[in-house]
């Protein structure tokens, strides 16, 4: 995989910009991609799960993905068939993951904190056969949710958790000597291997479907920018059942030969930190909050975070303090940013270690190998470079389509392959991307279109402020309002008076926010972006 940036297509006034194409895509499967790495890496680790105490090479963890994958078409599942799992970052996701792709199966990721309605849905799509899940996460219990539903789809229920409820088969029993059976598939790099559900902030969750080329190649290119090589170890905080984690994270692990490294089940601050020094990681992912929570955390100072050089934040805006304490306190100079959507792979933009550091806070990077992106305007037409409008993608990573879903594909992928993806953005003269909001987030008061992403990267500047989201209100007078919620560093004790007076001068009258919230946390998806609609929703009903 190449680093080279990419060549604009025509001219550099047009923002239409085309990734480098100098070496060829990878057209294998995922589980061939293991097969090779076990071959390349044998004896180096390969996944290391802190909270269960498992430690695995890459030839063990490819064995085991054996004898699971044959195991599962023992049971009587067939190739395209869907196996669904419910259940929090550990090292049977891992091995599920790459066993349903050596088997040719489909890997259905359900979101961990889905409840019953949720549950119902994502079943009732997928049409799933075969439910690997725990018996809860947090405060849900799972079992109890599932015996609520009605799937006469599915046909077995498989418990990671001991002892397994009745009616359910042990996850340990699954696994099969019997490997040999692994030779009557022969899945093809572009069979769909993943269905993901989008987070289903606005309407019911649809299911993106992606192919071992779609999710490998962009695992593969995203490892590249981010300076993975073999023997490295990446600390995965990140939800597993998200791009991020499965794609970004365990994907360009086994593709470079790289440790993948599970700190807790879910994300745990003090746990990231423990694992990074135990594990002497050398890069970490994360959404802006994880880096918020881990710096935040009160010994912080005592852990040796030495090991680190980069990382990826990506999920969400990247607020340009949070960058910067990362790369100054937590020693990942090399962290880079990645943009895209589970559409898409996901990523379609990324900045590379050695770009400006300039470039590196304050733009999403350059377009991605094989792929090429567009800014048009509401007409449809490619804008001028620097001038703002919505970012498409075309290329391999492009998902084939919703999960039974073509009309929602139809209006999402349109007749020349290009995923719109709602964002807003402008591409400069170099090429980078800068992402500049959600075309819905936009702030209208009194005629002056307002961004909230410029105020919330303003209020980052606080000393005081840990974490900010703005969004517009209701406003008799001018017909919107800013207004911020804002969470509190430890042991602050900012108020409305201070805010105002830090914004007064900074800010132009207008974006100043008239209205300020302090909460505890921002409502968010568990894949870290802020839901900003149950925002507004709050503020509706305070104002009624």
């Amino acid at each position: 995989m190449a680093t080279s940036i990419g060549n604009p297509l025509g001219d550099t006034r047009s923002a239409h910009v085309v990734g480098s194409r100098d070496d060829a895509l990878l057209e294998i499967t995922i589980g061939e991609a293991l097969r090779q790495a076990a071959a390349k890496w044998p004896e180096a680790d390969a996944l290391i799960s802190c909270a269960e105490g498992v430690r695995w090479t890459f030839a063990e963890f490819d064995a085991r993905v054996d004898r699971l994958a044959a195991g599962l078409l023992h049971l009587g599942l067939g190739e395209g068939d869907r196996v669904a799992i419910w259940a929090p970052n550990c090292a049977a996701w891992t091995l599920l993951q790459f066993a349903t792709a050596r088997a040719g199966l489909i890997f259905v990721t359900f979101n961990t904190a889905y409840r019953r309605q949720e549950l119902a849905h994502v079943l009732a799509l997928s049409q799933a056969r075969a439910l690997i899940s725990v018996k809860g996460f947090k405060d849900i219990d799972y079992a109890q949710e599932l015996a609520q539903i009605d799937a006469p789809a599915l046909e077995w229920r498989v418990m990671l958790d001991e002892p397994a409820p009745e009616g359910w088969l042990r996850f340990e029993d699954i696994f099969s000597a019997d490997t040999a059976i692994l030779d009557e598939v022969a899945p093809d790099p572009r069979d769909p291997v993943n269905i993901q559900f989008t987070s289903g902030t606005t309407g019911r969750p649809k299911g993106v479907t992606l192919s071992h080329r779609n999710i490998l190649n962009n695992g593969a290119a995203v490892g590249v920018r981010a300076g993975l090589r073999a023997g490295d170890r990446l600390c995965i905080p990140v939800p597993l059942y998200h791009c991020f984690g499965m794609v970004m994270g365990n994907l360009a692990c086994v593709t470079h030969g790289v440790a993948m490294v599970y700190p807790a089940p879910g994300f745990d601050p003090v746990a990231s930190l423990r694992a990074i020094e135990g594990e002497r990681c050398t890069h970490c992912y994360g959404v802006p909050t994880m880096f918020i929570a881990m710096l935040a955390v009160p010994d912080f100072d005592a852990y040796d975070l030495r090991s680190l050089r980069g990382g990826i934040m990506a999920g969400a805006t990247c607020p340009v303090e949070v960058m910067r304490r990362v790369i100054d306190r937590m020693h990942m100079g090399d962290t880079t940013i990645a943009y895209g959507m589970t559409e898409t792979s996901p990523v379609s933009t990324q900045t590379l270690p050695d770009d400006p550091l300039e470039a590196r806070i304050e733009t999403v990077g350059r377009v991605m190998p094989h792929l090429e992106i567009k800014i048009v305007d509401e007409a449809g037409h490619v804008v001028p470079r620097g001038v703002e409008g919505e970012l498409c993608t075309r290329g391999y990573s492009v998902m084939s389509g919703y999960w039974n879903d073509p009309k929602a594909t139809e209006a999402a992928i349109d007749a020349d392959g290009f995923m719109h993806s709602g964002d807003l953005a402008s591409i400069d003269e170099e090429g980078f991307v800068r992402i500049t909001g959600r075309a819905k987030d936009m702030i209208i008061r009194g005629g002056e279109n307002i961004s909230p992403r410029e105020i919330e990267e303003y209020l980052y500047t606080h000393p005081e402020i840990s974490d900010v989201a703005v969004i517009g209100v209701a406003d008799a007078t001018f017909g919107e309002a800013v207004c911020a919620w804002i969470v509190r560093a430890p042991g602050s004790t900012l108020t409305v008076p201070d805010v105002a007076a830090y914004c007064k001068g900074q800010l132009a009258h207008f974006k100043a926010p008239s209205v300020v919230r302090f909460v505890e946390a921002l409502p968010m998806t568990p894949s870290g972006k802020v839901q900003k609609y149950l925002m507004r929703a709050s503020e509706k009903e305070q104002a009624q």
